[in-house]
């Protein structure tokens, strides 16, 4: 064997373990992205188990304004729908829905005081408390798996092979009109 040929060899040896290296980190990657949204499904999931309760202990109450729990709970299907569809943007957009509808909820609550001081009620609030807080939580390390992703297969050479195998951006999971409205649930939950 010539050296030339041993060279191209070698070169050709050296690209396909860094290729096969690329391929697994972006593999690894992707893989990120998908357990960090099925962390944020399972709360989700968790909290939409909860909600009709909410909506029942507070139907109770006849003076309950039924307007506000039709909205949460056409928001709560909403939320169902695009989390089943794996649908980031419709998520984040029913979200923000849902948290409005909430904290309208449990600002409503404040004028039964028959209602805020239900134990069942005072449950599911500290319940959803939990599960609004770890939905954030966990959206945040969505989010941040999804950066790092779309950062990869954005930096050359690395996009070379995110192309050629089909790595696709994925989308951020925001909460547009929400993010104030979780501002409001804190406050109401933490009162």
């Amino acid at each position: 064997m010539s050296i030339t040929a041993a060279i191209i060899l070698g070169l050709a040896t050296v690209a396909l373990a860094y290729g096969v290296l690329v391929y697994n980190g972006l593999v690894s990657l992707k893989h990120n992205v998908a357990k960090a949204w099925a962390n944020i499904d399972v709360l989700l999931k968790q909290r939409h188990d909860e909600l009709p309760k909410l909506v029942e202990v507070c139907r109770q109450y006849k003076q309950f304004e039924e307007s506000t729990l039709t909205r949460v709970t056409e928001a709560r299907a909403r939320v169902a729908q695009a989390r089943e569809a794996h649908d980031v943007s419709a998520l984040g957009a029913a979200e923000g829905l849902l948290r409005a509808g909430l904290g309208q909820i449990f600002a409503v609550a404040e004028a039964y005081p028959e209602l805020k001081a239900n134990e069942h009620f005072m449950q599911l609030q500290t319940r959803i408390t939990a599960l609004e807080n770890g939905i954030a939580d966990r959206r945040e390390w969505y989010n941040e798996a999804v950066n790092v992703h779309n950062v990869r297969i954005e930096q050359f050479p690395d996009l070379i092979i995110a192309r050629m195998f089909g790595f696709d951006a994925q989308a951020l999971l925001q909460f547009a009109t929400a993010e104030k409205a979780d501002v409001d649930l804190k406050a109401l939950f933490n009162a």
